[in-house]
């Protein structure tokens, strides 16, 4: 197997000219929680305030953290790890949203979405399932959703910075750390190896 390029740098080469795009590229890992945390909690108001029930409430905020999960992962291997070699613009795309992460994982500033993509897919995700769900049941099952995505990305920054004693976590970090230094091309789940397991793209761990 093609050993990948991998630096212990705590920073990533620049990758754009312009100031402006260079800077959004980059994020404190706690920006998330002051865009997101809001945007739940409105959501729950809502929800209420259409009168859904608690226990259809609790089933579609479960349903929303699960379906996460699912496009955690499809987004990680079919988007994120996208990369033809005959293709540039496709390689050019990989390396500016994922391989700057794979070759400089140290970097604390591209360990989490930048604003200028999390919003963007945040709002687009909104209007699939709100073409798709009912409106009282929307505002129970984004706010799930988002749940999963703020639990990805922070749980993604700690697994990079933190050294955990808990089993659980332990075992999380471990199937992510052999993403990076064993097979990228193996272990797309983050914050859940479940379908990794579903489709076969786990590890043999020891």
């Amino acid at each position: 197997m093609k050993k990948n390029y991998i630096s212990n740098s705590q920073e990533s080469v620049r990758m754009f000219k312009s100031d402006l795009l260079e800077n959004l590229s980059k994020v404190h890992f706690t920006v998330p929680l002051f865009i997101f945390i809001p945007v739940i909690g409105i959501c729950i108001y809502k929800c209420f305030e259409l009168s859904l029930g608690i226990i259809s409430f609790a089933e579609f905020f479960l349903l929303g953290l699960f379906i996460w999960t699912l496009v955690e992962y499809i987004m990680h291997r079919f988007v994120f790890h996208y990369m033809p070699p005959d293709k540039p613009w496709a390689m050019r795309l990989h390396f500016i949203f994922h391989g700057v992460h794979h070759d400089y994982p140290s970097d604390a500033k591209r360990l989490v979405l930048p604003p200028s993509v999390s919003i963007p897919l945040a709002t687009g995700f909104y209007f699939l399932f709100k073409a798709i769900l009912p409106l009282n049941c929307i505002f129970a099952f984004f706010p799930g959703f988002i749940l999963g995505y703020l639990f990805y990305d922070i749980s993604h920054y700690a697994i990079h910075h933190f050294n955990f004693k808990g089993k659980i976590w332990k075992k999380i970090k471990q199937h992510h750390m052999l993403h990076h230094y064993q097979d990228p091309g193996k272990g797309y789940g983050v914050s859940s190896p479940l379908w990794d397991k579903i489709f076969r793209s786990d590890f043999i761990k020891k």
